[in-house]
């Protein structure tokens, strides 16, 4: 093992693998009670005639789980399981829970546990167009430090596959409902290995065998056997075992309504029923059984207390005596301190980091295994590789923009210079930026997708929050380039526009911003509204807001003074703005020549001779003379008709952009503060 700068030790992991002795835990719970209430419905505080009574999810839950060993958690729907398996991950906050998790007799929690633990949800979480070799290696660029070889991690990875029976599978991809990919027990065995490439001290697993078959759910109880035999102590939540599964269970852990009713080994549930009343039959499934007549008593008055009173007594007397050679090498699990022993682990290859100091206790453990600017490639990396292999969406993306440009164009083909023109440019115009942002609504399921990925890998300290973030905008950016440019060049020299290249750059520059903008936006809402079709009505909502203040509908001299803040925060306001003095910025260009300028009047239908004759009875009175062709209306009176001259064009430019940077950084607010994945 050598020690290296930047928090990381090198380890051997082949030299680790031959230390077969493994390094004793212990991890006890004592008198676990964690109590909820149930909220009253609106924004006042409950009255005290009908506030709800308060519910125990766990009522003083004690017991252990060592190392080498498989503890099972069972119970039904209800009883607790995944409460007391979140309040030993420490996915409880501190001061809701009471009582004790210690490891090796030292208090567990906070940065501790999630520095050398792992918990794999019940849902299969994962990226469905990466193979099996590719998941797991992603997870082994997050976990393992950065002065590790390249070589050592793929050497992990290979020894992961081979130990999850995975090797068949190791080059087909996840896949989901629309991809067809790997079966559903290698899927939830993948699962398994992204968090435990490390070789996590703890292991905690909900539900691991729920919705697989008798057979990929013992193969998945066979993999976790074995983990655990590696030296991990190794704590699950499972539903109805099979007799197969139960015969390779060390420990189980029955509960009710929050309530220990039974603790022990699986050989001892036949003495402990027959003692209590009711034997289990000869070839019958041992929890099975102890299921249904835990779920009969739960019906009758005081039934499982009586069983949870008589599994106490059972737990200080007789069953002490039966579990006699469990239990026999308690005290020497404990002689060790548990900084000697994480140091030990890390030395022997688990957790695969440690201190530059050169001495490797639980406090030293980083809290990341690589620096941020690693997390952001491995993050861009994985997006790429997964999306690349779904070409559709983007080509989706392209083909909206390239037949809304294609519409647009050819409704608005070859503008004039004449009133009608500029009125149908300020239409173009509102139409155009409008149509950016709405756009950008397809990025809203996107995190809605990825947030329970999201909150596995960061809830143990895979990566930084600020690092997805960056990594988040930076994947989101190229395809953005790649759309403004479609958008310009199918529409500004179609529809007419003037400038030329310089204007032409201006304004794929303001449609880039605005897709910049609109996919920040959308990207901090996705993280707000958890919900994809509750969120597509909430962007949709606050676009037709953003357009109504923009300035296109009316002008931002004749908004009342109480909305003229909307028109300001208005996304709309400011690329519209930005196109607009785009096009109009020439003060020399006419856009209203003589008779033209009644137009839409009263006048405006009567013969030309008519309106030649107005219009020198015009100049006569204003003692200059206007022919046919004097120009009335410039570029700079549009502006100034349109009250757009307020902020300059590259001003407005600016703000687009800074709008898209706001979002982006309200959306790490709102992951930061919002995604803490505990409960309260």
């Amino acid at each position: 093992m050598a020690i290296l700068p930047g928090d990381c030790v090198v380890l051997d992991i082949d030299a680790a693998a031959a230390q077969s002795t493994p390094v004793p835990y212990a991890l006890t719970f004592t008198d676990l009670s964690y109590t909820v209430g149930s909220r009253r419905a609106g924004l006042l505080p409950p009255l005290p005639t009908d506030a709800p009574p308060a519910k125990a999810l766990l009522d003083g839950i004690s017991g252990e789980a060592r190392d080498g060993e498989v503890l099972a958690v069972m119970g039904a729907s209800g009883s607790g399981k995944s409460t007391l398996l979140d309040a030993l991950a420490g996915r409880i906050a501190r001061g809701s829970l009471r009582g004790r998790v210690e490891l090796n007799g030292e208090a567990l929690h906070g940065r501790r546990v999630r520095a050398i633990s792992a918990y794999v949800m019940q849902d299969d979480l994962l990226y469905p167009m990466l193979t099996v070799r590719e998941t797991l290696m992603f997870a082994a660029e997050f976990r393992l430090p950065r002065a590790l070889s390249p070589d050592k991690k793929r050497a992990r990875v290979d020894a992961l596959i081979g130990q999850l029976g995975l090797a068949r599978a190791a080059d087909t991809i996840v896949g989901d409902e629309a991809h067809r990919g790997v079966s559903g027990g290698e899927r939830r065995r993948v699962s398994i290995g992204t968090d435990i490439v490390h070789d996590p001290i703890l292991l905690f697993l909900d539900e691991p065998t729920s919705g697989l078959d008798s057979a990929s759910a013992f193969m998945v109880v066979q993999v976790l056997r074995r983990i655990a035999q590696s030296g991990s102590v190794v704590v699950m939540t499972i539903h109805q075992p099979s007799a197969r599964i139960l015969n390779i269970l060390d420990r189980l852990l029955l509960l009710s309504r929050g309530r220990t009713v039974y603790a022990g080994s699986p050989s001892g549930l036949k003495p402990f029923f027959s003692v209590f009343g009711y034997p289990i039959p000869d070839n019958e499934n041992l929890v099975e059984f102890a299921l249904d007549t835990i779920r009969e008593l739960e019906h009758q008055p005081d039934g499982a207390a009586m069983l949870v009173k008589f599994s106490s007594r059972w737990q200080s007397s007789l069953g002490a005596l039966l579990d006699t050679k469990d239990d026999k090498d308690c005290s020497q699990l404990r002689t060790m301190p548990l900084e000697l022993a994480i140091a030990e682990s890390v030395s022997r290859g688990k957790l695969v980091a440690g201190s530059g100091s050169g001495t490797l206790s639980s406090t030293s453990v980083p809290t990341y295994a690589n620096p941020w600017y690693v997390e952001v490639w491995v993050l861009m990396k994985r997006a790429f590789t997964n999306t690349r292999r779904m070409p559709e969406l983007f080509v989706m993306r392209l083909g909206t923009i390239m037949v809304t440009g294609v519409i647009l164009a050819t409704i608005f083909w070859r503008l004039d210079d004449t009133p009608k023109g500029v009125q149908e440019r300020l239409g173009f115009f509102a139409m155009a930026m409008s149509t950016m942002f709405y756009v950008c609504a397809d990025a809203l399921p996107v995190f809605v997708q990825e947030r329970h990925i999201y909150l596995r890998e960061t809830a143990h300290n895979a990566y930084r929050r600020l690092s997805y973030v960056v990594a988040n905008t930076a994947v989101a950016f190229p395809p953005l380039v790649v759309l403004s440019l479609a958008f310009a060049a199918t529409t500004f020299f179609a529809v007419g526009l003037s400038g030329g290249g310089a204007s032409f750059a201006f304004f794929a520059l303001t449609v880039l911003a605005s897709f910049w903008a609109g996919s920040g936006f959308v990207t901090f809402l996705s993280a707000v509204v958890p919900h994809v079709m509750l969120g597509y009505t909430v962007v949709v909502a606050i676009l037709a807001y953003f357009l109504l203040f923009s300035g296109f509908f009316i002008n931002r001299d004749r908004i009342p003074s109480y909305w003229i803040w909307f028109h300001y925060l208005s996304l709309v306001k400011y690329p519209y703005q930005a196109v607009l003095q785009n096009e109009f910025r020439d003060a020399a260009r006419c856009f209203s020549r003589g008779v033209e300028m009644f137009d839409g009047t009263p006048i405006g239908a009567m013969s030309k001779a008519v309106k030649l004759k107005v219009l020198d009875a015009i100049g006569a009175t204003l003692g200059a003379p206007l022919t046919a062709e004097t120009c009335v209306v410039t570029g700079a009176d549009v502006l100034a008709q349109q009250a757009v001259t307020d902020i300059g064009r590259w001003k407005c430019l600016l703000v687009t952009v800074a709008f898209g940077f706001f979002f982006r950084f309200l959306f790490y607010i709102v992951l930061h503060f919002g995604s803490k994945n505990k409960r309260r």
